[in-house]
């Protein structure tokens, strides 16, 4: 999940559990939790879901004024709505029910967080604590977009990558991203012009905009269980290897950036230090 799916998901659940109280938790794996269990659990109980919203790849759920959930689905996670007397889903790690017999479930595809956190303390969260803003907050501006890069020297796809730089954007949709700019994966960031800076601006917020529209990836599921449609009709070069560019033709390669994979048109995206 990245920040188009998040996106999705957080206004799903502000409209079906916020304002319900919290009647029972069950978590089958508590390696997830950063409290223990029984403490996890008897802070949510009888506690009032306020509000539902996501930062990056987080959702941050408010608990009462005091508390707030923090959920981060790792590689992946089904976070399904239920209604009481409604058949579960038969794989899931975590359960909260809610007072009116309504909840959700979540079915983690590797590893997940799952942290309960004083609204106090957010700040001293070392996981969310350094979040950085992202594309589409109203304080993303372009202004801002190019402030980002004064004095930084390293590879462009790797500091689009960093939470700590931008929130939300992963391995899937910063292929296109860098592809709609024309711009390699590996170009430093000095080599970067204004117009470039300003065409990867544009992309980013075309990019994600796009798959919000059509509900999120394919292979990902929101809060009522309904997969997405941005599938690889929507993809111009990611994960299409062997495929002629949709620009010019020339056969798309697949790379290795670092630790990811990435992909490109060597003609549209030159690597010009």
């Amino acid at each position: 999940m990245e920040l188009p799916e998040l996106t999705i998901l957080a206004k799903q659940m502000q409209k079906e559990i916020a304002g319900r109280q919290i009647s029972a938790v069950e978590v089958a794996n508590p390696k997830c939790l950063n409290i223990p269990f029984e403490q996890f659990k008897n802070t949510l109980i009888e506690k009032t879901i306020k509000s539902v919203k996501n930062h990056g790849k987080w959702l941050f759920i408010a608990i009462n004024q005091d508390y707030t959930l923090l959920f981060n689905p790792g590689m992946g996670a089904d976070v399904i709505h239920f209604k009481e007397g409604t058949k579960l889903p038969e794989k899931h790690q975590i359960k909260l029910t809610l007072n009116d017999g309504s909840g959700f479930t979540i079915r983690v595809w590797w590893f997940c967080y799952l942290h309960l956190v004083p609204t106090n303390e957010l700040s001293s969260h070392k996981l969310t604590a350094r979040l950085a803003k992202t594309p589409l907050d109203q304080e993303f501006t372009i202004d801002y977009f190019r402030r980002l890069f004064n004095k930084r020297r390293g590879a462009i796809k790797n500091f689009i990558l960093n939470q700590k730089n931008i929130a939300g954007i992963g391995n899937v949709y910063v292929q296109d991203i860098l592809f709609n700019a024309k711009i390699h994966p590996k170009r430093k960031i000095p080599s970067l012009n204004d117009i470039e800076i300003t065409n990867l601006y544009n992309s980013m917020k075309s990019v994600l905009k796009e798959s919000i529209d059509h509900g999120g990836l394919a292979y990902e599921r929101d809060f009522y269980g309904n997969k997405g449609g941005y599938d690889m009709k929507q993809f111009k070069i990611a994960y299409k290897p062997g495929k002629p560019c949709p620009l010019c033709g020339t056969e798309i390669e697949k790379i290795k950036t670092g630790a990811t994979s990435s992909y490109i048109c060597p003609q549209c995206q030159p690597l010009d230090d």
